[in-house]
């Protein structure tokens, strides 16, 4: 069963509400992307540019486009956009097919109602007095003329964070019926108010904290090797004769005798051999860092002014709730 639907009946318009105008541009931007044509979508949101009239406002169409163009949705200038003032909203800037038929063409002066634009696409009174509602406070709404492609299109809304009547009271029973302050609202005294709160995303990117590089040189050192070498040397050994007679020839003046002495000598010689090897790689290691920053959020302030009983209701027992007593 298609979400946002309260029947089964055929319905071919989406709708989604977003909180921010940024939010809502990117969604007319992903729904472009996905091959919805210009003539198929609209947006709708109070102008912040004041009381401006028509399309020929050059400046505050300017304006408008620069906004659209900084929040990264420059495909919303070529929907065409319309400046004018829709009873019970007041200011609005509107694009697409929806502006053309709630502002006319002269003046931009509103020719109906959002109600009884929405009401012209087939969503029912009940629903478009919510949307009506929505835009009032400030919320921004796209519609598309989806077909046969319903479902496609609210799950791209859906995915950038819109919401629509059936799954906004099904997350806060609360705020149902919230276009009907008007009427309802207005008897019952109830009004709602969101809060926001910034939170922090941490992103991890991989950057160079420094590298390593390893390089060969040549030192020189001096080594010594005690290497055994043998040599000869001469003996004498003197013995005392036997006294036996010689003869005249046996004395022979400058007789000598020659003993050649050898000895080992050490010839060095260098090889160079593999001494070590060095093997440089890189391993990944896991680490924890702690990130901070400030963040902002929203709290509702209570303003008490004599004697007046206050009850907090909610899972959050007035978490956020501030409360002044002035007398």
């Amino acid at each position: 069963m298609r979400k946002g639907k309260t029947t089964s009946s055929q319905r071919s318009t989406v709708v989604g509400v977003f909180n921010s105008h940024d939010e809502a541009a990117r969604a007319v931007a992903e729904l472009k992307r996905l091959g919805f044509r210009d003539d198929q979508i609209s947006l709708i949101g109070k102008s912040e540019e004041g009381d401006v009239r028509g399309e020929g406002n050059k400046a505050a169409a300017g304006a408008a486009t620069g906004a659209a163009v900084g929040a990264g949705a420059a495909a919303l200038a070529s929907l065409g956009m319309s400046f004018g003032v829709i009873p019970v909203i007041g200011p609005v800037l509107a694009i697409g097919p929806l502006a053309a038929a709630l502002l006319s063409a002269a003046g931009g002066a509103a020719a109906g109602g959002l109600v009884g634009g929405l009401i012209g696409l087939g969503i029912p009174e009940h629903e478009a007095k919510y949307y009506e509602g929505e835009v009032k406070a400030g919320r921004y709404l796209v519609t598309v003329s989806a077909a046969d492609r319903y479902d496609e299109a609210w799950a791209a809304l859906q995915r950038l964070g819109a919401y629509n009547h059936e799954t906004a009271a099904a997350a806060c029973p609360t705020t149902q019926g919230a276009a009907a302050h008007t009427s309802a609202g207005a008897a019952t005294g109830e009004r709602t108010m969101k809060l926001h709160e910034e939170k922090l995303h941490a992103r991890k990117q991989p950057v160079q904290t420094g590298e390593a590089r390893v390089r060969k040189e040549v030192v020189t050192e001096h080594k010594t090797l005690d290497v055994p070498v043998t040599r000869e040397e001469i003996v004498i050994e003197r013995r005392p004769a036997s006294g036996q007679a010689a003869s005249s020839t046996d004395i022979r003046p400058g007789e000598e005798v020659r003993i050649p002495v050898r000895e080992e000598q050490v010839r060095v010689d260098k090889e160079a051999v593999v001494k070590e090897e060095v093997h440089v790689g890189k391993r990944k290691v896991q680490d924890t860092k702690r990130v901070g920053g400030t963040v902002r959020k929203e709290e509702a302030r209570v303003e008490q002014k004599g004697d007046v009983d206050i009850h907090t209701k909610g899972t959050a027992r007035g978490a956020g709730v501030k409360r002044n007593k002035s007398r």
